[in-house]
């Protein structure tokens, strides 16, 4: 499988470093960004996934795949989150997340569902 480019957004430095390291050391080149605002200007047709922190200020992760889906965009997203509470999983199938992930983040887990949706979407 090519190295895929893949959008890591999340407002924790430490958390985004983390993310980022891991996507690099299993071959993937990155583009980051802090919030779901700085990730829209980001996307692009280049973009084969997103992994994206559900909470964020003054754009969360829901808000962030709203806004992707509506431009048309199926651009895979994994999200990352430190809840996990009903709502959320139910608001991810509705807007077709690939995977939630719960912090802290597994390398492995992380890696497999980047894998995952890139297999389905033919990358």
């Amino acid at each position: 499988m090519s190295a895929a480019q893949i959008l890591v957004v999340e407002d924790n430095d430490f958390v985004r470093m983390q993310i980022v390291r891991f996507l690099k050391d299993a071959g993937h080149e990155t583009v980051e960004a802090k919030d779901g605002h700085e990730a829209l200007g980001l996307m692009s047709a280049d973009i084969a996934a997103a992994v994206v922190d559900v909470r964020m200020e003054p754009m969360g992760g829901l808000d962030f795949i709203r806004a992707v889906r509506g431009r048309d965009l199926e651009t895979p997203v994994i999200l990352v989150t430190g809840d996990q509470t009903t709502d959320l999983l139910e608001q991810a199938a509705k807007w077709g997340v690939g995977a939630v992930l719960i912090k802290p983040v597994v390398k492995d887990r992380l890696i497999k569902a980047i894998e995952r949706v890139l297999v389905a979407r033919g990358t």
